[in-house]
């Protein structure tokens, strides 16, 4: 997942990675089976249409990026993450999907993405912690600027335990969309620990 701090290097990556040239000791993620509920249920969230085009924030190993590439025909998924070692993961991952031309992955950080002329249906992000603080801004408004007209923007995320602070962060999350600019904004839940927050672009 994208951290704060300072951006890195754009790199688009589109070859994936083969297994001899991984880091040593970094394992298989095409072993990893298991998805995780949040991971599924923030997919199933998103309704993706065979042509959607789609940017993911943060996209770790690229679990989600793979379901959401089995729902795609002639869309596509934009993935970034600003560690070098995510994307080798989710490059082995969806290595068949990148090849297709259904996924892209690119080793940026959010506050530095640039994709001039390019906008998005879905832009989603799952657990993504600078998108949580009051000092946003700037990410909001880069992934408002990435979005068609009426393009949605999804967020989710989970805590550790149900003591109401998801509740908390996805009030908070909601207050700083409509500040900029989306409208409607909606709240939901999965369970007291897992919350998305939908945002739609003017």
């Amino acid at each position: 997942m994208l951290r704060s701090g300072r951006p890195v290097f754009d790199r688009t990556v589109n070859v994936p990675v083969s297994p001899s040239t991984r880091t040593k000791g970094m394992s298989d993620p095409r072993r990893a089976t298991a998805v995780p509920a949040r991971v599924r249920w923030a997919v199933e969230s998103l309704g993706v249409r065979p042509d959607d085009q789609i940017l993911e924030i943060g996209c770790g190993n690229g679990v989600a990026m793979s379901l959401i590439c089995d729902r795609l025909v002639r869309g596509r998924i934009t993935a970034i993450d600003r560690s070098a070692s995510a994307i080798a993961r989710a490059s082995l991952r969806n290595a068949a999907h990148i090849a297709a031309g259904k996924a892209l992955l690119r080793k940026v950080d959010l506050s530095a993405l640039s994709l001039p002329g390019t906008r998005f249906d879905v832009v989603f992000a799952i657990n993504v912690h600078p998108l949580w603080v009051p000092s946003a801004a700037t990410e909001l408004t880069i992934i408002r600027n990435h979005l068609r007209p009426g393009g949605v923007c999804r967020l989710f995320y989970e805590t550790p335990t149900d003591d109401g602070r998801a509740n908390q962060i996805a009030q908070r999350v909601a207050a700083s969309l409509r500040a900029h600019g989306f409208s409607p904004v909606t709240v939901d839940a999965a369970s007291p620990r897992l919350v998305g927050i939908t945002g739609h672009a003017p």
